[in-house]
């Protein structure tokens, strides 16, 4: 067999079509079955999925807080939850091509509600603001890995990373609450947020367009006020967390694309073909 000047092969993950066979391929000057030119490298082949793309989320949450100690509550079901994502795919080790990674703003809410007693009256949450509900109004800056597999105009996504934010406004409301601090954060709020994200869905795709669906929840590492605000001795902790249903709309900024058998056979004869062209 003669053996061609050309580099490396290429590897098992790229390849998309359908298994090697020894079908001949006959060229003007030589004869090559489907085997040899599986051998013949390409030079920087283009990885499947290899691509960028750029898109607008919208979510559906509900909302709560995890208390310490705890505290009798209701979920609070919100509709401001939107932003604009970076995706980025790629390969694991040069290898998987499986992964990526995704970059985003958005704004988002956050709220809790306390529970009615079996008497009709709810609980403030703080003898010095006196409210029994609140929303928290948010910005936040994900930044998560990301995991596809891809199949037909589909695709299977999880994605799990973190997120740094800020609490740009409160709204405080009940019977009770204090009217100085019904839209203010107290001296004892923390307004920087940081915490964990992530989620699961699936996406259909209509190059250069994909529509995304699935859900993701997000939890907050950062209290809502200082865990000492009311006492040196007893610590007290509230982390926000909230479940949303989301629809994603993405745009394809990079072709979608990759070297399938046929396709690499196609571009070895055409080299075998200038190899063995006469001067």
């Amino acid at each position: 067999m003669l053996l061609l000047p050309l580099t490396a092969r290429l590897s098992a993950s790229e390849a998309t079509d359908s298994p090697r066979d020894s079908t001949v391929v006959s060229t003007a000057e030589a004869t090559f079955s489907n085997l040899y030119l599986d051998t013949v490298v390409i030079r920087k082949p283009r990885p499947i999925n290899d691509y960028m793309m750029i898109g607008v989320q919208y979510g559906y949450s509900m909302c709560a807080v995890s208390w310490n100690p705890d505290k009798k509550q209701e979920s609070r079901f919100l509709p401001l939850n939107f932003g604009i994502l970076f995706t980025r795919y790629g390969k694991m080790f040069n290898y998987m091509p499986y992964f990526g990674w995704q970059i985003g703003v958005f704004y988002t809410q956050d709220a809790y509600r306390m529970q009615q007693t079996t008497a009709g009256s709810t609980t403030v949450l703080d003898l010095k603001t006196k409210e029994c509900e609140a929303v928290i109004n948010n910005i936040e800056v994900p930044f998560m890995a990301h995991m596809h597999v891809d199949f037909w105009k589909m695709k299977v996504m999880a994605n799990l990373g973190l997120y740094v934010g800020y609490r740009l406004n409160i709204s405080r409301s009940g019977p009770y609450v204090e009217p100085e601090f019904a839209n203010s954060f107290t001296d004892y709020n923390n307004r920087f947020d940081y915490g964990l994200k992530g989620g699961a869905g699936f996406a259909f795709v209509f190059d250069p367009i994909e529509i995304h669906i699935g859900a993701n929840i997000k939890f907050a590492w950062s209290s809502l006020y200082k865990p000492d605000y009311n006492s040196p001795y007893y610590y007290r902790f509230a982390y926000p967390y909230h479940v949303t249903l989301f629809l994603g709309v993405h745009y394809q900024l990079t072709r979608r694309q990759g070297r399938t058998n046929r396709e690499l056979r196609e571009e070895a004869r055409r080299r075998v073909d200038e190899m063995y062209q006469e001067p």
